[in-house]
């Protein structure tokens, strides 16, 4: 996998940034943040940004996880807290990209991309009135 652009390892670029503390149960046996443990950092922080961004407030439609790249740049260390940066890139009329950086003492460890897909019991389905909107408020931004 290519190097991220640099503007992608910069926690400017990105509106929305949460702290999660690191366990002694996430190194592998060399004892860096281990693979799984990372993407459930970058979940934890997808969560927060979901909350934070107001999307709990669409109850009556529901989204998936249709992709996840994760790209790992540097080795993590335990007990230092990860920053968790995030920010909203391509936006469609289904799906939507949520980009997020991972930063320990401000050097980017790791990226990672998420497709979302909005959905409904009988397939895909268009976004609700005010959703769109309210990821536009989020966008990460290549200027930092």
């Amino acid at each position: 996998m290519a190097r991220p652009e640099a503007w992608r390892l910069d926690p400017a670029a990105y509106p929305y940034t949460t702290t999660i503390q690191t366990r002694f149960q996430d190194l592998d046996p060399l004892g860096h943040i281990n693979n799984v443990a990372m993407a459930a950092l970058f979940e934890s922080g997808r969560v927060r940004f979901n909350r934070a961004m107001g999307l709990m407030a669409f109850r009556d439609h529901r989204w998936l996880v249709a992709q996840v790249i994760v790209n790992y740049l540097a080795e993590g260390q335990f007990p230092a807290d990860v920053e968790i940066a995030t920010g909203i890139g391509r936006i469609g009329t289904r799906s939507w990209h949520l980009l997020s950086a991972a930063f320990q003492d401000g050097v980017a460890i790791a990226t990672c991309d998420v497709v979302l897909v909005m959905s409904a019991e009988t397939g895909a389905t268009r976004f609700p009135d005010g959703f769109r909107e309210a990821l536009e408020g989020f966008r990460a931004r290549a200027d930092g």
